[in-house]
This record gives C-alpha cells, structure tokens and sequence, in this order.
C-alpha cells in the first residue's frame, strides 16, 4: 500500500522556534504544502495561542528563550488532537526522547531538510490513531482466526457475489465502496464483515467496530466524529472518533438503522465528501475509510417509515449482500455446528469432542431462530451440562418431517368437502412475519412474493390508499 508524503490539505499548524531564518524557511515550505501556519518565538507566545486556538499538529523546538518546550508537554498545553514533533540539536536525543515519553509523536534532529516534515506529522497521526484502535482493542471482545466466516453449499451464491466484488476491490486503493449486509440477527453479518475487510486490499489496515444500536444517542456523533476539549460539558481532554482512527481502514457499522438520522446525515457527508468534522471543531478533517453496514431489518421498510433517510440507504445500496437465516441452510447446519464446536471444544480444553448422526438430525430439524449464535449457545450448553464428548442432543426430541394435524402433515389429504386455500395462504403470511420480525423484504423473499402482495393480504385484499 503506498504511503502519503503531502499534509492532510489545510491542516492548521503551530510552528515554535526562534530562530527567525529557520523558521521562514520552515514556514514558507509547509505553506507551499497547503497548511495553515500559526507561528511564534517563544513558550509564552505558544501557550496563548494553545488557549485560545486548534491544531492538528504543532512543531516545536526544544531550546527556546524562555525555557524548554517540554513545559508545554508536561503541564498538558496540547490538546490531544495535536501531534507534536520535535526540532532537537545535534546530540539532543535523550530530551527527544523524553519528549515522545510525554507524548510526542516524533522528532528531529536539526539540521533536516523541510521535505522530512510531512511524513514526521504523518507518523504523528498515525500513533495518534493507533492509540484510539488499542483502546477500541482493549474493550473488545477479541476474535481468532477461528472466527472465520463459514461458507456452506447454500451461501454459494453469496460467496460467488462477494469474490466479484473483492476482485474489483483489489485493482483499487482508494476511493472503496460502502457495502451494506442485511441478515437477522446471528445469521454472521460481522463476521461476514472481519472477512471482506481480511480479503480486501485494506487487510494490513485497522479495521474498527462499532454497534450503533448499543451506543446513547448523545453520545453517537461525538463516538463516531471525535470532539475537541470543551466541546461539551464532560469534554474534558480531545478525543478522535471512531472515522479518524479507522482512516486507510475499514470502519464497520452493525445495526446501522439504529443511528439518530441527524448522524445518519453526518455518515452521509462522510462517505460522500470523504471529511468529517469534530464535535466543537470549526475545520474539516479528510479521511480515507471503507464503510461496511449491517442491518437486521431491511434498510428500505425503515426508509418507508421515515426511520432511514433514502439518500444514505441508496448510498450504502451500492453493494448489497443478504445472508439467509440458518433454517434456510438446512444442509449446512450439521457442518456449521461441527465448526462451531470446535472452537467451543478448544476453549473449554475439551478433546475428542464429537456430534452424532443422531445428534446431526435433530440440529437439522430445529428453526433456529437465534441463527448461527443460537446454535453455538446449545452446543456449549450441550458440552457443560451433560458433560459428554459425543453429543446427541436428545433433550432437542426427535426430529419431525411436518406439524401433527391440518394440512401440514405429511399424511394429509385433500378433503371430500373442500378446504379454504384462503386460510393456508394467511397462516403463511402469518408464519412468514413472525419468523421475520415482520420485516416485510424479508417475509416477501421467504414466500416467493413481492412485497406489494404482502401489502395487498395485510389490507385485506384491498389495494394499498
């Protein structure tokens, strides 16, 4: 992946140092450069503009005539938002070093050539960024390589569609679509997301998760865009958002329907103008991130609720994957949960775990409707409880072809005296909603109709007002 070596255009930065010559040259390239300077010649003369203004990155001598610049560290002057590099002499290295300790993001050492100065603030910015990913690391449950997305035969189709968006994606760099994954809840839809991203061209790249229908809705802006110190009563130090720290990434974005639609418009500006803006912040930050969406309602029924604004949900429609619940992969299911007890088995340092035939039929005839993580949750609970190796699942039953009674069963025949077909394609619909959470795509996809039918059956036969 190549590397930038040019500034983010109209970054604002402080530039320290007294030396009048050094610091025209200095200033006139990183003009040259598109920056916004600030400059000043002494601690004082930083430290008021430090309080009274905001910058993305600060360059600082060490020596000055009034003292060291370390000052300005120690006592917090920057703001977190600010990378600072260092300007040492010769021989200087160890107060460098104390400098990083404090939290430079890089030095060096005089005399340098100005063309060094982009790629120092660009190490800055990346430390920065590293700092936000290893606290988002920190707080989230982590994932091996065990994790991978499981593909079965009835997921081929959506495997087929993933490898030709990923062979297009691997000619690219820059400028990588949105893609939006639609599936209920547990059916892998951030699993499916850690894969694209670990087979893109972004895979050495962070990639950054975020649930949205877990986060306070005053507190979405500030998580996603970052704030500046003060921005809010609680703003006490700067923070990044969640688009900084995954820039050159992959951010994805679970349950993306749950955004208030004033974020909802701000992720639009994001993705289509590739910039955000920090919460208490007057100047525009550019970013190079991927999203990826997921949903477990159907974007476009939000959009007809007036839940989902419609240009975000055209926007994200670009690429568009759909992962079928786990009672529509019925001959899959037997290999998913051999795959799944594997990892459950080697967490629970359990060997020669196994299912039987038995066991596999009765997985098999379950509807599963917690998905892939229902599925995972009975094996572990089959392993703690029954302390056993060879699983049969007997407390499942045995495994049925059809529902005892009414036209269900297998041994039912069409009555003498006539039946309501009526009454059979209502207890369908019925079934189909309830399955789906009434998600009226999702219901429709399920019986082979399309979505104005439902409409048409839920309004009693009558056209829809």
């Amino acid at each position: 992946m190549a590397v930038d070596t040019e500034l983010p255009a109209g970054c604002e930065i402080l530039l320290l140092e007294d030396d009048a010559i050094l610091r025209r040259r200095l200033a006139a390239h990183l003009r040259g450069q598109g920056a916004e300077l600030t400059e000043a010649g002494s601690i004082a003369e930083a430290r008021r503009l430090l309080a009274e203004l905001r910058f993305d990155f600060a360059l600082i001598d060490l020596q000055l005539p009034d003292g060291e610049s370390l000052e300005l560290l120690r006592t917090g002057a920057f703001s977190e938002n600010t990378g600072v590099v260092v300007m040492t002499a010769f021989g200087g290295v160890k107060k460098a070093v104390e400098a990083m300790r404090l939290g430079a993001g890089d030095y060096l050492t005089k005399p340098f050539e100005p063309e060094e100065l982009p790629l120092a603030f660009l190490r800055c910015r990346d430390k920065r960024g590293g700092a936000r990913r290893d606290e988002l690391r920190a707080s989230e449950h982590s994932t091996g390589s065990g994790d991978e997305l499981f593909f079965g035969e009835s997921l081929g189709e959506v495997r087929a569609q993933l490898e030709l968006i990923l062979t297009t994606e691997r000619r690219l760099e820059h400028g990588l679509p949105p893609l939006l994954i639609e599936g209920e809840t547990g059916t892998g839809k951030s699993l499916l997301a850690r894969w694209v991203h670990r087979q893109g061209p972004r895979r050495a790249r962070p990639f950054i998760t975020l649930n949205c229908a877990a986060l306070p809705e005053n507190l979405a802006e500030s998580e996603l865009f970052g704030h500046e110190r003060g921005a809010f009563t609680d703003a006490k130090t700067a923070r990044i958002g969640l688009f900084e720290a995954a820039d050159h990434g992959t951010l994805f974005l679970d349950e993306i329907g749950a955004l208030a639609p004033v974020i909802q418009a701000k992720v639009l500006t994001a993705i289509e103008d590739r910039t955000i803006r920090r919460l208490g912040a007057t100047k525009e930050i550019r970013i190079d991130v991927r999203l990826i969406a997921a949903t477990n309602r159907a974007l476009l029924d939000l959009v007809e609720e007036k839940g989902f604004r419609e240009d975000l949900y055209h926007r994200l429609h670009l690429l568009h994957v759909v992962l079928p619940p786990l009672r529509e992969r019925g001959r899959d299911i037997p290999a998913l949960a051999r795959h799944l007890l594997e990892r459950i088995a080697r967490r629970h340092r359990l060997k020669g775990a196994s299912i039987s035939t038995a066991g596999e039929a009765r997985l098999s005839a379950q509807r599963w409707p917690g998905n892939a993580r229902e599925l995972a949750h009975e094996l572990e609970r089959e392993i703690i409880f029954n302390h056993q190796t060879h699983l049969d699942f007997a407390r499942l039953g045995e495994p049925t072809a059809s529902v005892p009674g009414g036209w269900r069963d297998l041994k039912w025949r069409l009555p003498a005296e006539g039946f309501s077909l009526e009454a059979v394609i209502t207890d369908l619909v019925d079934e189909a909603l309830r399955e789906t959470n009434h998600n009226l795509s999702a219901a429709a996809r399920r019986l082979g109709v399309t979505r104005e039918f439902l409409r048409y059956r839920l309004n009693g036969g009558k056209p829809r007002e």
